[in-house]
Parts: C-alpha cells; sequence; structure tokens
C-alpha cells in the first residue's frame, strides 16, 4: 500500500484533532474580530495550498461578506510593489511552512499594517513564527509528497477562519466532518474498480463549481502529480466558453457534483457531456436523488438545511474519494504515487 493511500485513511482523525487543538484559538480570534473586523482578506498560497486558498475565498465571501483576494505573490517577490494593507487580515497557506515566495508575502503584509495568519502543518516552521495568529493541522509529518490530509486540514482551517470572521457556521456541524469522512472512505472498493477503466487515460477534464470549485483543481492536480495525466479542471461555466470544444467521444470528464445551487448547471453540463458521447464520471452523494446511476455516490446525506448553503459542508468529503481515485489509478499504471518524478515535499520559489 502506497503512503499517499495511508494518509488518505488518516484525515479523519487529522480533523478532528485539529478541530480539538485549534477550537479555543479561534475562539479568541472570534471576540478579536467582533470588536474589528478587517476591512479585506488576502490569501497566499501555492500549489495543494493554492487550491485550498481558492476555497477559503469562496467560503468567506459566501459566509461573511468580506471580499478575498488571492495573492500575486510576484508582485511582492519579483516586482518589490508595496501593498496598502492596513486594516486587512492576510493569510498565508503551506504545508510546510517553508514556502519562500509565500512567507515573503506574509513579512511584508505585516510590515504594511495587515493582521497576518498562517496556516500550516509544521509548528516549527518560519510561516508559524511569522504569523500573528498561526493555524495548526494537526496532521503528523505528511510523507507521501503528494498532499492529501494537509489539504483537508487546510480546509478546515478556513472554516474556522470563517467562523472567527462571523460566519454562522456551527461547530456541531464540523464535528460531523470527521464522520463524513469516514463515510468516504467507504468507497476504497469500488473506487479502485473504477479506476480500473482509466488505465490508459492520457487527458481528462475535471469540473467543479463554487465551493467544489477548488477540488475541481485539486483532483486534476493529483492525477497530474501521482499519474502523469493531463488534466484540466474548470469551473461548469468556464468549460462552456470555449474549452468544451476539445470534449468528444470518450474522451473522459469528472464531475463534483453536490446537491445544492451548483447542481442544476452541473446536471445541464452532464447532459451536454452525455450528448458528445463524453466518458463522464459524476461525484455526488445520497442527498442527490436526481443524479444518474453511474455517479459515485458518498453514502452519506451531505445536504445542509438551514442559513447557509445547502453544499457549505460538502468539500472535506466530496475530496477523499478524487484523492482515492488518484492513488489507485497510480497503482494500477505501476506508478509511485509517493514519489512522483522531478516533485520533492518542498518547493522553494520566488
Amino acid at each position: 500500500m502506497s503512503i499517499m493511500l495511508r494518509e488518505i485513511r488518516e484525515q479523519p482523525r487529522v480533523i478532528e484533532k485539529t478541530l480539538k487543538s485549534e477550537r479555543k484559538g479561534f475562539e479568541k480570534l472570534r471576540r478579536q474580530f467582533e470588536k474589528k473586523r478587517p476591512s479585506m482578506v488576502v490569501l497566499a498560497a501555492r500549489g495543494t495550498s493554492d487550491n485550498a486558498a481558492q476555497f477559503g475565498r469562496y467560503l468567506i465571501e459566501i459566509t461573511t461578506g468580506i471580499p478575498v483576494s488571492l495573492a500575486a505573490p510576484s508582485v511582492t517577490t519579483l516586482y518589490q510593489a508595496p501593498m496598502r494593507l492596513e486594516g486587512a487580515l492576510v493569510a498565508a497557506v503551506s504545508q510546510s511552512g517553508e514556502s519562500t515566495d509565500t512567507n515573503v508575502v506574509l513579512e511584508a503584509a505585516k510590515k504594511a499594517g495587515a493582521f497576518t495568519v498562517g496556516i500550516t502543518n509544521e509548528a516549527g516552521s518560519t510561516l508559524a513564527r511569522l504569523a500573528d495568529f498561526p493555524v495548526l493541522i494537526r496532521g503528523g509529518r505528511e510523507k507521501s509528497v503528494a498532499a492529501t490530509k494537509t489539504y483537508t486540514g487546510q480546509l478546515l482551517g478556513f472554516y474556522l477562519l470563517a467562523w472567527a470572521l462571523g460566519a454562522n457556521i456551527k461547530m456541531e456541524d464540523l464535528e460531523r466532518l470527521p464522520e463524513w469522512g469516514e463515510c468516504a472512505l467507504s468507497l476504497e472498493d469500488e473506487i479502485a474498480a473504477r479506476a480500473e477503466r482509466y488505465r490508459f487515460m492520457e487527458k481528462a477534464v475535471v469540473v467543479g463549481r463554487g465551493l467544489n470549485y477548488s477540488n475541481a483543481f485539486e483532483w486534476a492536480l493529483k492525477m497530474m502529480e501521482t499519474c502523469y495525466v493531463v488534466a484540466e479542471r474548470f469551473s461548469q461555466a468556464d468549460i462552456l466558453h470555449g474549452p468544451i470544444a476539445m470534449v468528444g467521444q470518450s474522451f473522459p470528464a469528472f464531475l463534483i457534483a453536490p446537491p445544492g445551487v451548483t447542481w442544476p448547471v452541473m446536471q445541464q453540463l452532464s447532459g451536454r457531456l452525455a450528448s458528445l458521447k463524453a466518458d463522464t464520471l459524476l461525484l455526488t452523494d445520497e442527498s442527490n436523488k436526481t443524479a444518474p446511476k453511474s455517479a459515485i455516490r458518498i453514502p452519506a446525506k451531505l445536504a445542509h438545511r438551514g442559513a447557509l448553503p445547502e453544499d457549505v459542508y460538502t468539500p472535506i468529503p466530496y475530496i477523499i474519494p478524487a484523492q482515492m481515485f488518484a492513488a489507485k489509478l497510480a497503482e494500477v499504471r505501476g506508478l509511485d504515487p509517493d514519489q512522483p518524478r522531478g516533485l520533492h515535499k518542498v518547493t522553494l520559489t520566488l
């Protein structure tokens, strides 16, 4: 068994441990923000962490109304252009806490008057030392080059940050995420069987929308890293603005399609792909009563009822089958997902 797969299986425990360990700190941060909320939020990250930041952007804007921007590190590292960040919250996200450019962005933001947050898996890292408020993912050492448990830990960090910023997120709902993660893990045998079909796949598209847009990027990244598949990733809206022209008969298309506000447009896209005779694999859960029988269904009802969007808690359980798919596909292709060619666990860029 690959280290990647073992670390995928650890995710419910990591989520539970992180939530318990970080809760008190976020309660204090929430009280701080009740007195003065940031005027805007800027997120800095690379790679898998950048995909987590994309989720953070959607979540914070949807649940708090605070504008969120994804930083372009080159503005600081290469162009050395000063930013006006008084009253802003700037959060850097890095598994290792040693990503050079995101740390430079955070340090510059701190000097510019921003309140800084660092989300990392390494307590002794440069990022944890730099941040005014470090958020520690309690994942233990992540040995596989392909990040899995740290990605879902980062997503949890953004739920907690949104809660601290005043979002109507319920702690009792976050406490169910480990249970939902276990439900997703129960699909391992089905995922392994499905992966066999794609043994010779060379290219694919992965599509999501809204809160699961980031998961489309992450699923595609995992297939690129571990299976060497050229996987393009799009929102449901963007693929219709031209890229769908490359999709034809038997072209692999992977759709992340939870119930809720994004389902009607994802359902329309599924129908469009069917008319093109694409090889479509749709990921959903038991709450979605109108999804096709061929879909992979997480055996849990994840639809949320209340003031928040119906799909608000789907991103963590939904990425787990996608991670397993990449690990299993690498296995059937005779590849080692723990040691992708040309990659290292820590990437240093400026």
